[in-house]
């Protein structure tokens, strides 16, 4: 049996709520950057000469770079110090963007992306593994994972309104410019005040099997996806992507079951509410992407919105997000046992999704889209912040960058089904709705009618499978995730004992 200490003997970092404040920063610098540069990227490609059929690459290689290198990220910062792996990934980060936002071709342009991915899966690792050891009261817990679950949830939104305003009124190499001054003040910050618990690092020799296998595994998993929205489903290349993913990551799990010093402790995925969080937050994550795809596209295409205009009808997301995971997150996160908030949380969620499937070419923004926002906004924020916290709660400190990795994995993995899964549904309906109805069209205000429509119809389509992928969310929150409600004192778990029963408050290490 794990020994129980004397709580009094822990002492709070009293640096922690300054921390916390470069610590979100970062956070909020890349969850922006997800969706900052989707607006530039028309102005970008003609400036730079990108052809269409590259122009995903701009998109496409940050994501393989950040999804594939994120449980590499997760280990160095266990092994190399959080706080180190976290103003290197920062300074990094404010590199490769500074080298984007100057880019003069293709090939400058498609390096800095893939660059800020790199920096990125060392740097949102490290930030969520400092959070959840630097606070450790249930209460204090409860606020900065608030904070930190705002942020994660409604960072994508604000990055539509900030990308939107660059673009039109400056250029669109400030989408790029504008994260260096974030990074500055966030490694300077995080220099200064963020104080690393001592005795956390895990210094195990690096599994470069478990390193290989995974990235390899993530990288072709990923682009699978990507490929499938261009080049079709049974695409020949798509398929072997994803047979070559399944054989390397199986291959990846039986390496860490059988070498002594995993990348990814199976402990850490094994244990019920952990994974109950990384696999509900992973699909609430596709329904999410589908919604900000299918709805910059509506307000913009079908509805004339200027780029400026999409980002601001993104705020009410936003409020409900700030809401649902500052206020009906943290103030009931002590009092409830989590899966009570995540299952309503994305059952919320999933009603403002469903609303959206009533989307018509004329559909008024403030009697429906504005109501589904919130609703979502609220869902989504309330389910965010536990799911956060949870997913490092209980974890051997020596672990807790490869637990936060694996949050960000399954988000970012998340996203790029969502991505190519309903963008594919969307195609599909669209397509069959412009073959029954365009013989119907014989003049062009008709025809343009028609198109809209065939949109509309996609968009439906794809977000009725979003409200289904909330749904069951929810039930697999509800269904695994078992663990009560924390209790007034610390929760920061670790050693052996901490997988076995995270409801411990505190267990030796």
């Amino acid at each position: 049996m794990p020994k129980i200490p004397d709580t009094t003997a822990i002492q709070a970092d009293p640096g922690r709520w300054k921390a916390l404040i470069f610590i979100a920063l970062a956070q909020l610098m890349v969850v922006l950057d997800a969706t900052i540069v989707n607006i530039a990227l028309p102005s970008a490609q003609q400036d730079l000469g990108i052809s269409d059929g590259n122009r995903q690459w701009v998109i496409t290689a940050y994501a393989l770079a950040f999804g594939g290198l994120l449980l590499f990220g997760g280990r160095i910062a266990d092994l190399w110090g959080r706080k180190r792996t976290f103003v290197t990934g920062l300074i990094g980060f404010a590199a490769a963007s500074a080298l984007g936002g100057a880019a003069t071709g293709e090939a400058m342009m498609l390096g800095a992306r893939a660059l800020q991915g790199a920096f990125g899966a060392l740097l949102a690792p490290a930030a969520l593994s400092l959070l959840a050891v630097t606070f450790t009261d249930a209460k204090e817990r409860a606020k900065a994972f608030g904070i930190y679950g705002a942020i994660a949830g409604g960072g994508g939104a604000v990055g539509l309104i900030l990308g939107g305003f660059l673009t039109e009124y400056l250029n669109w190499r400030w989408t790029f410019f504008v994260n260096i001054p974030f990074a500055i003040v966030a490694a300077v910050g995080a220099y200064l005040v963020v104080r690393e618990p001592a005795g956390g690092r895990n210094r195990s020799p690096l599994d470069i099997p478990g390193v290989i296998l995974s990235t390899l595994g993530l990288v072709s998993l990923v682009y699978g996806f990507t490929r499938a929205e261009s080049a079709g489903w049974s695409d020949a290349g798509t398929i072997g992507l994803f047979v070559g993913s399944a054989v390397l990551l199986i291959a990846f799990v039986v390496t860490e079951y059988l070498v002594k010093s995993p990348l990814l402790p199976l402990r850490v995925v094994t244990n019920r509410n952990r994974g109950g969080v990384y696999l509900s937050l992973g699909l609430a994550v596709i329904a999410m992407f589908g919604l900000f795809l299918f709805l910059t596209y509506y307000l913009q295409v079908v509805k004339g919105y200027s780029p400026v205009k999409t980002g601001f009808a993104f705020l009410p997301m936003i409020v409900g997000m700030i809401v649902g995971s500052t206020q009906i997150g943290t103030r009931l996160m002590t009092r409830v046992p989590p899966r009570l908030l995540m299952a309503p949380g994305f059952l919320t969620a999933g009603i403002g999704m469903l609303l959206l499937t009533q989307l018509e070419v004329g559909t008024s923004y403030a009697g429906l889209i504005l109501p589904a926002q919130l609703l979502l906004g609220l869902g989504m924020g309330t389910a965010f912040m536990p799911a956060m916290s949870l997913a490092t709660l209980g974890v051997d400190p020596r672990d807790a960058g490869v637990a936060s990795a694996m949050v960000n994995t399954s988000q970012q993995v998340g996203g790029a089904i969502g991505t190519a899964l309903l963008n594919t549904i969307a195609a599909s309906a669209t397509t069959a709705y412009l073959a029954d109805h365009a013989a119907g069209a014989t003049t062009p205000a008709a025809q343009k009618l028609v198109q809209l429509q065939g949109m509309v119809e996609g968009y439906s389509a794809a977000i009725w499978w979003a409200v289904g992928i909330l749904v069951l969310s929810a039930t697999i929150a509800a269904v695994l995730i078992n663990t009560g409600k924390p209790g007034g004192g610390p929760v920061a778990g670790s050693g052996a004992g901490a997988d076995d029963e995270v409801r411990i408050p505190v267990v030796a290490h």
